[in-house]
C-alpha cells in the first residue's frame, strides 16, 4: 500500500519537483529496492521441485529403477537377446533356478559372441554334459557375493563358486580377467546380485580342476 501511494503521488509531480525534494527521492529509492527484494524472493521460491514436469520425470525414473531391481539375475539375462546362449546353458545345468532365487551373486556374463568364438563343437559337447564340464565352467563365472565395479577394480583375484580363482587386473582403464577377457559393461543390478558383461568365456585351467579334485578327495577321506 505504501509503495502504491508513493508511486501515485510521484506520477502527479513533474520531474523537477521530484529531483528537488530529497524526501521523495528517498521514498522512491526505498520503493524500488523493496520491489527488487520481493521479486528476488519470489524467484528463489521457484525451484525444480515446483515443476510438475520435472517431478513426473523423477517419479518415472524411480519407478523404472524399482522395476529393474525387482528382477533376478536369471530374469534379466533371459530378457536380453545377447545372453541367449548363457541362459540356455544355465537352464541345461539347472543353475537358472539358483540365480533366480535368494542369495547374493556376482555373475561375469559372456555374451553370445563370446560363446560363438569357442572352438566348433564346444558348446554342443558342454550341453551334452550338463552336470560335468558345463556346471564347472558356469560356476567359474559366479562369485558368491555382490562385488560392484568400484570394488572389482581394487581386486587382484576373486574366488568363484567353482572353487578356483579369477585373476583381475586393470589395463589402460579396462578390467581384464584371466589376462585376456575384457569386462565390457558393469553393474547391471538385480534383486539377488549384480551382472558384469564380458567378451569371452572364462575357462578354469587343468591345474584348477586337479586342485578341486584333490580337495574333494581330502574331504571324502576325512568322512
Amino acid at each position: 500500500t505504501i509503495l502504491y501511494s508513493v508511486q501515485i503521488k510521484t506520477q502527479q509531480m513533474n520531474k523537477k519537483e521530484i529531483c528537488m525534494n530529497p524526501k521523495i527521492r528517498h521514498a522512491l529509492l526505498v520503493s524500488t529496492l523493496s520491489l527488487g527484494t520481493i521479486a528476488a524472493l519470489a524467484m528463489t521460491g521457484c525451484s525444480e521441485s515446483d515443476d510438475p514436469v520435472s517431478n513426473q520425470q523423477d517419479q518415472e525414473q524411480e519407478l523404472g529403477q524399482e522395476q529393474e531391481v525387482s528382477q533376478s539375475i536369471t530374469e534379466i539375462a533371459a530378457a536380453d537377446d545377447n545372453f541367449s546362449t548363457l541362459v540356455a546353458a544355465l537352464q541345461a545345468a539347472g543353475l537358472d533356478k539358483t540365480l533366480a532365487g535368494e542369495g547374493s551373486f556376482t555373475v561375469f556374463a559372456p555374451v553370445d559372441d563370446a560363446f560363438a568364438a569357442l572352438p566348433e563343437g564346444t558348446i554342443e559337447a558342454l550341453l551334452a554334459d550338463p552336470e560335468g564340464d558345463l556346471t564347472n565352467i558356469l560356476t567359474y563365472h559366479v562369485i558368491g557375493s555382490v562385488v560392484k565395479a568400484e570394488e572389482v577394480v581394487g581386486l587382484t583375484e576373486a574366488t568363484t563358486l567353482q572353487g578356483s580363482k579369477i585373476s583381475i587386473e586393470v589395463v589402460d582403464g579396462d578390467v581384464i580377467l584371466n589376462g585376456s577377457i575384457k569386462v565390457t559393461s558393469t553393474d547391471i543390478i538385480a534383486n539377488n546380485g549384480v551382472i558384469h558383461v564380458i567378451d569371452g568365456v572364462l575357462l578354469p585351467t587343468a591345474e584348477d580342476n586337479s586342485d578341486d579334485e584333490e580337495v574333494k578327495e581330502d574331504e571324502e577321506s576325512q568322512m
